[in-house]
């Protein structure tokens, strides 16, 4: 078989989800944060998730949460450190994070304008107000460790 029948199998893979007869997705995707328990409650608290999977081994911890409307998907929610990091890499991505330059997450809601008044009602930081722009309304927000997210009105069918 040619090189090029195998790159157009991988893409048509990737399209699928399908690879190799192997059917995959994305399950977890994790955040770094400061504090794990103040990241639960955040997330738990203002945000709606509930907590997936809580385990420790030793001074490691392994803290997932999800949202009830989306039970595939997990956040993890991660301390830089030991035993993935050493300490000069846990304090860089410290850093990174409180200073809200990581990739920003995305959050799907039906109403950004009453999602956005009920998040500041609770206390969540917004760094920017809802606005009207390319046919959605979106909003952006920040957890207590600097992660950024943006939070959109997902479409309406017309």
């Amino acid at each position: 078989m040619s090189g090029m029948d195998e790159q157009a199998r991988g893409r048509a893979g990737a399209t699928t989800g399908v690879r190799m007869g192997v059917r995959m997705g994305v399950q977890v995707v994790g955040l770094y944060v400061r504090d794990q328990d103040e990241a639960l409650a955040f997330y738990v608290d203002k945000l709606g998730f509930r907590v997936h999977t809580d385990v420790r081994n030793g001074s490691y911890r392994w803290l997932t949460v999800q949202l009830p409307e989306q039970p595939s998907f997990q956040l993890g929610l991660f301390m830089p450190g030991p035993p993935v990091h050493d300490p000069a890499t846990a304090q860089a991505l410290n850093a990174v994070v409180a200073k809200g330059a990581m990739p920003p997450l995305v959050l799907s809601v039906d109403d950004c304008r009453a999602a956005c008044g009920r998040l500041l009602a609770l206390g969540v930081e917004f760094t920017q107000e809802p606005m009207e722009r390319y046919g959605n309304v979106d909003a952006g927000f920040r957890d207590p460790s600097g992660n950024g997210w943006k939070m959109i009105e997902a479409r309406r069918a017309s």
